[in-house]
């Protein structure tokens, strides 16, 4: 190639020899990804215009898919365009989706869930951003194995939480008294909490939908406990400046304050700030999921109560 990458050898025509997310790469993602040819263009090789993949993220968070579903669905469809020798998908339709989504089950071994997931990104971009209506030919499934769930009994468990400490045991022990989700309880905010009616409010859990459920008595006080920790910690934050946090969609915008406001705070808060690209506020996130699925690998393997 001009620029001196090597080029893929092919499997067969179209084929790239790896199913891997192809990352922004000039001249190569410029034509699909405006983000990549934003960068070209400050260089006045290209002119700034709409792009492909911007425009499917624009309808993603449109419709408020969260943002793993953006990056998942990116992905996909990069993966589609370059299957196909980085052909244009409007010059392509339903028997290239199919042989595309075939080739990830009878190829790529690719699991059920994955070749839907792929399915899925695909008939997203030619419904909502290109505007066609596919009638796809028959498709090669991965088989979805039937698999029993694994269910620790309460002796598993109890050795489980009795190797974890501090933030994780809490964590840990609220999603398994309160049924919670990893994402539900790292997302948990003060204000959904309920002290007097011993509740939890679980917002935008999953499919976007709330619930309430019940808050264990045994955590009462090792949870306020905790709640004053943090407070201690907001309150500090506000001294110095800081003191934000996310709030959802556009509330930030119609109530200003509310970032700093003790009710909004997460009630697992990260250790470390981050800078908020478009406001410049130094904000905490929450605890990242994978702190806690660490620690529980870990006091699993310690308990010997995985199987």
């Amino acid at each position: 190639m001009a620029d001196g990458r090597k080029t893929p050898e092919f499997v067969r025509p179209g084929e790239h020899p790896r199913m891997v997310p192809i990352p922004p790469q000039g001249d190569v993602d410029a034509r699909f990804d405006g983000q990549a040819q934003g960068q070209a263009s400050r260089t006045g090789d290209l002119p700034r215009s709409p792009r492909l993949l911007d425009r499917v993220r624009q309808e993603i968070r449109t419709r408020h898919y969260s943002p793993r579903t953006e990056t998942a669905y990116v992905a996909w469809i990069k993966r589609f365009i370059f299957f196909y020798d980085k052909r244009h998908p409007n010059e392509m339709g339903e028997a290239e989706i199919s042989g595309f989504v075939s080739h990830l089950a009878t190829r790529r071994k690719v699991s059920a869930s994955t070749q839907g997931q792929a399915l899925a990104a695909l008939l997203f971009l030619y419904k909502n951003v290109l505007r066609r209506d596919l009638k796809l030919m028959e498709i090669a499934r991965a088989k979805r194995p039937a698999r029993l769930p694994l269910i620790l009994s309460r002796t598993e468990v109890a050795a489980i939480l009795a190797h974890l400490q501090g933030t994780c045991w809490l964590m840990a022990s609220l999603m398994y008294g309160s049924g919670l989700r990893v994402l539900e309880c790292c997302r948990l905010r003060v204000k959904d909490i309920d002290f007097e009616r011993r509740e939890l409010t679980v917002r935008d859990g999953k499919g976007e939908k709330d619930r309430v459920t019940l808050l264990p008595e045994r955590l009462l006080e090792p949870l306020a406990a905790h709640l004053e920790r943090v407070r201690r910690m907001h309150a500090s934050d506000i001294r110095n400046g800081t003191g934000f946090v996310e709030l959802p969609y556009a509330l930030g915008i119609k109530y200003p304050n509310a970032a700093r406001e003790w009710g909004w705070q997460w009630v697992f808060p990260a250790t470390k700030h981050y800078i908020h690209k478009e406001t410049g506020q130094r904000r905490r996130h929450f605890l990242h999921e994978t702190v806690i699925q660490r620690a529980v690998r870990r006091a699993s393997g310690s308990s010997n109560a995985g199987r």
